[in-house]
């Protein structure tokens, strides 16, 4: 529903589709499909990104989906994190007043 209903951004690690969810809470979603490589591989890029996740700071009530793409399997945690902080402040869902405190 995400990516049907919602906008998406994209750079060359990631795709990051959000739309608002109208709850309290934000709700995160990761696809890594075969193509990005096997099971180790594409289980390591959804454990980095949800640790990149839990490092940034989102303003709360969206649905978000991040879309790995082949050359984030060759990418490494800081540059996963900086693509996604990116992508977030594009896509102005990035709580600027929590990144300046950190």
């Amino acid at each position: 529903m995400v990516r049907r209903v919602g906008r998406s951004w994209a750079d060359d690690l990631l795709v990051l589709a959000a739309r608002r969810n109208g709850m309290p809470r934000t709700r995160y979603g990761f696809v890594v499909g075969r193509r990005v490589g096997n099971a180790v591989t594409r289980n390591r890029i959804k454990r980095r990104l949800r640790g990149a996740v839990t490092e940034s700071c989102v303003v709360e009530g969206w649905d978000i989906t991040l879309i790995a793409r082949n050359r984030a399997a060759n990418a490494k945690y800081h540059e996963l994190k900086e693509s996604l902080n990116r992508l977030m402040v594009r896509a102005g869902i990035l709580d600027q007043r929590s990144e300046v405190a950190r």
